[in-house]
């Protein structure tokens, strides 16, 4: 690969007027004009381009087969859409990989548009990996566990499964089926009698020889035939030994393999819709609906289904399904392991392209096919009528929100309704630990990647001082604020700039009200008078003026329903018991005192967790260890005397001066 970059984005020129010089800016060049100069550097070969706005972020990033051709296509405006206009007009500056192959620039653009996440690129939300089953192989016990992430121990690997949920309850079965421990190696090694996990009949306990390693090696085996998608052979192979068991009289043991066979048909039952001649492959359907797309995906894996789960992809309404599916399917697979067959709803322009690029990363033929009849097709299908039904839920939803979010903008007089609300909390105990907590709602609820924790710093604080704190975390919150997002910032002219500009185009309108904005349009302070006085005075000594402020002071006897509201400028009220709009501001103020508290607790825990002794310098685990076999505890060892020390092997006098110091400064 090789990167070009073009020319440079300022440009100045020196006028000599009264005899001296004068340096005077030419306005940057941008839009069709910029790209027609990239445009004569560019060679006719595959690659990546981005185009670059004045504020040096990522517009859009795209792939050609000929970068020369395809960009060439932006410097004539005449039949580009208006959202492709708007990213023309916006483009300063241009960057260019170029690659061996077209397959190779499909990779790079899908790597690419997950990390910078461009504004005008087809974006996929939600991308975390996915959890799979693994049964290890470093031990003469393996044990059967969830992982996630990279498959860096050695074992067998079963999945991907759609949650963790999905997970923990398979487990949880399989436990009941195959008596296999969950347990971690070193609690395995520690047993000296079994668990509560045997008396309740979900492990047979190789740990304290309750069964021999080679009868636990046949349950493995059977474990990973049944995840291997030969069930039906493990369920044979029990109802014979369950047969033989009883016709031997020996009711105890049949009933063992009794409780095996209804554990292994609960598995069985919860697996959904298993085809019966699909063993391996990832199912795809696409549904738009209202300026909105639902991509389903199912997992088949062995011949079961592990799961499904939904994705809303954020794309421009103008794009049809195919498009929305190819950009999709690059990134969905850019971190994940390709089945060998993958069935789609809809036909991608570039699906020889794709499955060309997934066959040349994975080293074997991957295959992507829109059946038309058949069992393939009902999995289409089944995955279709899904993608439907959890899109009409998302509208339903993304609706009410919609109607919350204007009654808040009528109850607190809000110039317009709020596209980003924060809510502020702190959470101490006395004094210690003390955190604050922010959480976010846009126009889909929660923005959880939003959410922010401050740990409170300042040393000046008297313990307890919620004004101190809040004060703190305002200042840094919006501190930050200004110094990144300065240019986002709501205001006259540029509310008057959106309403002649973006405001007048139906698809920035729609692009607009779905994302979350950096700049607040409403901040939640949950307290009274002098919670809101304090923030206020904190924003104005930022300069800070016009984000509108609301307090919510908990009512008598602390009874939810009876708030009392404190906006600027007006007389505290209170609303309605069974409006929704209270409905609404009391969940959002539950959530960050929900958020605080936890954020509290985990800095608490974390707290407890550590040793005095980790903060003496010199002092390693293998000198911790020895103090602590010596003395017991880190206690002890802070009321030990120099010569008591020294007598603790691997401490020299200058260490033990060292934590005699340390404990008696």
């Amino acid at each position: 690969m090789s990167e070009t970059e073009g020319p440079d984005k300022d440009i100045t020129e020196t006028a000599a007027a009264d005899g001296s010089a004068n340096t005077r800016a030419v306005e940057t060049p941008r839009g069709v004009q910029v790209i027609a100069a990239f445009v004569r550097q560019l060679p006719n070969a595959p690659g990546v381009y981005r185009m670059i706005d004045a504020a040096g972020d990522v517009l859009y990033v795209g792939k050609a087969r000929n970068l020369k051709k395809r960009v060439t296509n932006y410097t004539r405006l005449v039949g580009l859409s208006n959202r492709i206009a708007r990213m023309v007009q916006s483009t300063v500056t241009m960057e260019f990989v170029t690659t061996r192959t077209e397959a190779e620039a499909l990779l790079l653009e899908a790597n690419l548009i997950k990390r910078l996440r461009p504004r005008f690129n087809v974006l996929l939300r939600d991308d975390k990996s996915f959890p799979h089953i693994l049964i290890t192989g470093d031990h003469d016990a393996p044990a059967i566990t969830k992982h996630r992430g990279a498959r860096s121990r050695k074992g067998d690997y079963f999945g991907p499964f759609a949650s963790a949920g999905a997970v923990n309850r398979t487990i949880n079965a399989l436990q009941k089926a195959f008596l296999l421990r969950t347990c971690s190696d070193s609690y395995y090694e520690n047993r000296t009698r079994p668990c509560l996990l045997y008396q309740i009949k979900r492990c047979a306990a190789p740990c304290t020889g309750e069964i021999d390693l080679a009868g636990y090696a046949q349950l493995v085996k059977e474990a990973k035939t049944f995840l291997s998608g030969k069930s039906q052979a493990v369920h044979n192979e029990l109802a014979e030994a369950m047969e033989k068991a009883s016709d031997a009289l020996d009711f105890e043991t049949a009933a063992i393999y009794r409780d095996r066979l209804a554990a292994l048909s609960h598995v069985q039952q919860h697996q959904g819709i298993n085809p019966q001649n699909v063993d391996e492959a990832d199912v795809f359907a696409v549904h738009q609906e209202g300026g909105q797309t639902c991509i389903q995906v199912f997992f088949f894996r062995t011949g079961q289904n592990w799961g499904n789960r939904a994705y809303f992809p954020k794309a421009d309404k103008a794009l049809e399904a195919e498009e929305v599916l190819g950009s999709f399917l690059a990134q969905f697979y850019d971190n994940k392991d390709t089945p060998k067959l993958v069935l789609l709803s809809h036909e991608p322009e570039e699906r020889e392209l794709l499955a060309q690029a997934f066959s040349e990363r994975t080293g074997r033929r991957i295959e992507l096919a829109v059946p038309r009849r058949g069992e393939k097709r009902d999995l289409v299908e089944h995955a279709l009528a899904n993608a439907r039904e959890a899109l009409g839920r998302k509208l339903a939803e993304t609706s009410s929100q919609a109607r919350l979010l204007t009654g808040v903008a009528k109850a607190f007089d809000l110039p317009r309704v709020p596209r980003r609300i924060e809510v502020y909390d702190n959470s101490h105990i006395m004094g210690t630990n003390a955190v604050g907590g922010m959480i976010v709602a846009g126009p889909e609820g929660f923005a959880k990647n939003h959410y922010r924790k401050f740990n409170i710093k300042s040393q000046d604080l008297v313990p307890g001082d919620d004004y101190g704190m809040m004060r703190e975390v305002l200042t840094r919150r919006f501190t930050r604020l200004l110094k990144e997002h300065a240019n986002e910032r709501p205001g006259p002219s540029q509310d008057q700039q959106g309403a002649e500009g973006a405001g007048s185009d139906p698809e920035e309108v729609v692009e607009n009200a779905m994302t979350v904005p950096a700049w607040p349009d409403l901040v939640l302070i949950d307290g009274g008078q002098g919670q809101l006085r304090a923030v206020r005075e904190t924003l104005e000594e930022l300069g800070v003026t016009d984000v509108p402020l609301v307090g919510i002071a908990k009512g008598p006897d602390r009874d939810a329903g009876r708030e009392k509201f404190f906006v600027e400028g007006k007389p505290s009220f209170m609303l309605p018991e069974r409006d929704p709009v209270l409905y609404f501001v009391q969940r959002l103020r539950d959530e960050a005192h929900r958020f605080a508290i936890g954020t509290h607790r985990a800095r608490r825990k974390k707290e407890m967790g550590t040793n005095p002794l980790d903060e003496i310098g010199g002092i390693g685990p293998a000198r911790k260890r020895a103090l602590l076999r010596h003395f017991g505890t880190a206690k002890a060892v802070s009321k030990a005397g120099v010569e008591d020390l020294t007598a603790v092997d691997g401490i020299s006098e200058a260490t033990a001066q060292a934590i005699y110091d340390h404990f008696h400064e």
